[in-house]
């Protein structure tokens, strides 16, 4: 999938406590025209301090770091910033640690390995709107729904907006934020806001909750 240029650059924050990693990511991200990258954190707590005054698109959040986890610090953002994609980096794909990040509210994640057209690709997708992840975590997701949630509840029980049924229909199709505004005829920051509306009636923080909670309980079922 070949992925257009940016209007304007998406702008980048990374948490990561190892200063190699923070210096091969800063390399590669400088070289892209469709990046900008504002900050770089040893830490999650000095990212969670600093996060609303620079008003990243995009968040790349170690999993294991000291005093503050990423997981923990996913939480916190995602109480506040409900629509903001996050992307985790992990060094080895332990199955068990993303499925938590999913469960917090990121919304993918990235191995330290990946490649640098892997990288920059799984930047813009998410911020496009989708949601990186592996068959592995996505089975994860939906048997932990499955186990949750009583099936079979309908939009009208949430109080699913007509438009907002019309956007979480496109979410579990698996189009992108764009996909949707080209389709619906609606500017990006309305599907934005469809979207954080969506997440507050189902009770979930992430595009991978939304589309597992609505397949289990057969929200958009008519």
């Amino acid at each position: 999938m070949e992925m257009k240029k940016q209007d304007k650059p998406i702008r980048v924050i990374i948490a990561d406590d190892n200063k190699n990693i923070l210096e091969s990511v800063q390399a590669v991200l400088n070289d892209s025209e469709d990046i900008h990258l504002v900050a770089t954190f040893g830490s999650a707590t000095e990212c969670v301090a600093n996060i609303e005054s620079l008003k990243p698109d995009v968040v790349l959040m170690d999993i294991d770091m000291p005093a503050m986890t990423g997981i923990e610090a996913v939480k916190i953002i995602r109480k506040k910033f409900p629509g903001l994609p996050i992307l985790m980096l992990t060094g080895f794909e332990d199955d068990d640690k993303v499925f938590n990040s999913i469960c917090a509210g990121a919304n993918g994640y990235l191995l330290k390995t990946t490649t640098l057209e892997s990288l920059i690709f799984q930047i813009k997708e998410v911020y496009a709107g989708g949601a990186p992840m592996t068959p592995v975590i996505a089975r994860k997701m939906l048997n932990a729904f499955a186990k949750m949630q009583t099936p079979q509840n309908t939009s009208e029980e949430y109080k699913l907006s007509k438009r907002e049924k019309d956007v979480l229909e496109l979410l579990v199709k698996g189009k992108s934020y764009k996909m949707i505004s080209t389709q619906l005829n609606i500017s990006y920051e309305t599907v934005h806001s469809h979207i954080r509306r969506i997440y507050q009636k189902l009770h979930v923080n992430s595009v991978s909750e939304a589309v597992s909670k609505t397949i289990i309980q057969k929200i958009l079922r008519h």
